[in-house]
């Protein structure tokens, strides 16, 4: 007698994550080129010799580095294994199977993912003509049972951003009972003046979260560490199912020598902000359909030539991020990375005409 699973994870789709060429460059994933700031590696490599005991269970003193960065009470805070992971426990906290979680589509792909493992319904919200948010469209999926809504702000993997007044408006018309989590994992790299505060707008909304993380700007993808501020019942529930030792202490120590460092975030913020405006312009000027942006990557969408264009990046030895069908996303790198995925983005062009 074999052994039982359940018969809908054959319908489960896989998480894809950017691919890793040996010899190429790799603007796959969204990661930061320069890798950790030197505080956190610091701070790293002093920890090391700790890592034979387990970390603080309650996250206590990363917990309280958030509260005094942003000037929020400690209970309003839930730090996770990375921004998916408290994505889940999201759903988790809020979800049985009578229960719909809506989202934009295409948005973060854990969503989907996360929502059917978790056993509710997803519901999927195509993006506007102009690869934007459709926050009309999403109020009109609302029914009764509706528990959570995703909204990804810069939305990945398009970049586009929502002005405040427009999210103001959309959460005017949220029935109270939905909770709508603000999911702004590049929120660092944005430099739009009109552009919303998911923390400031939690601290004023009874039914909406801010979720953060230290992979993208932090540089941390790999210790994986993030956080939300919600309501304190939300955090608290999301604290109740959340994986004990979760998050590493290497993770935490890390995190902490990070928010500390905020010169150094803010003068890294600023490069790659310059770098994706002119990414931005010169691929424009080639000819190529790109999105407004305020993350840390761009969107090309190609449609049936993603494929095509993925292959010829490969060829030149640039790793994108590709969705067949649809579009590529590329990461910005540093000027000499970015620099060899315009030349191939230029090479593609000319062999197209």
């Amino acid at each position: 007698m074999s052994v039982r699973t359940r018969a809908d994870l054959d319908q489960l789709p896989a998480y894809v994550a950017g691919r890793t060429v040996p010899g190429s460059i790799k603007l796959a994933s969204n990661e930061v080129s320069e890798g950790p700031l030197p505080s956190a590696v610091a701070a790293i490599n002093q920890a090391a010799t700790e890592v034979h005991r387990y970390p603080d269970m309650g996250v206590g003193r990363l917990t309280e580095a958030l509260a005094a960065h942003y000037r929020v009470d400690p209970g309003r805070i839930a730090v996770g294994c990375g921004s998916v992971a408290l994505c889940e426990q999201l759903v988790q906290a809020t979800c049985t199977s009578e229960d719909e979680v809506i989202f934009p589509w295409r948005s973060f792909e854990a969503y989907p993912i996360i929502t059917q493992v978790v056993g509710a319904k997803q519901v999927r919200v195509p993006l506007t003509g102009e690869h934007a948010l459709d926050l009309e469209a999403m109020l009109a999926a609302i029914t009764p049972a509706t528990r959570l809504m995703f909204v990804c702000t810069p939305n990945n993997p398009t970049g586009t951003l929502l002005r405040k007044a427009e999210l103001n408006a959309f959460l005017d018309r949220v029935p109270e009972e939905v909770l709508v989590v603000l999911d702004e994992a590049y929120f660092e790299f944005v430099d739009d003046p009109e552009a919303p505060d998911g923390v400031e707008i939690a601290g004023e909304r009874t039914n909406v979260a801010s979720m953060r993380t230290f992979s993208k700007a932090y540089g941390l993808a790999g210790l994986r560490v993030g956080y939300a501020i919600a309501p304190p019942e939300v955090a608290e529930a999301l604290r109740k199912v959340c994986i004990p030792f979760s998050v590493n202490a290497l993770a935490q120590v890390a995190a902490i020598a990070s928010l500390e460092a905020q010169d150094e975030l803010q003068k890294r913020c600023a490069n790659i902000a310059a770098e994706r405006e002119r990414v931005h312009r010169e691929l424009v000027a080639l000819g190529y359909e790109v999105p407004e942006t305020q993350a840390n990557f761009v969107w090309l969408p190609l449609a049936d030539r993603t494929a095509e264009f993925n292959e010829h990046c490969l060829q030149n030895r640039v790793v994108v991020r590709a969705f067949a069908g649809e579009g590529a996303r590329v990461t910005i790198g540093t000027p000499e990375e970015n620099d060899a995925f315009l030349a191939a983005a230029g090479s593609f062009t000319r062999s197209a005409q």
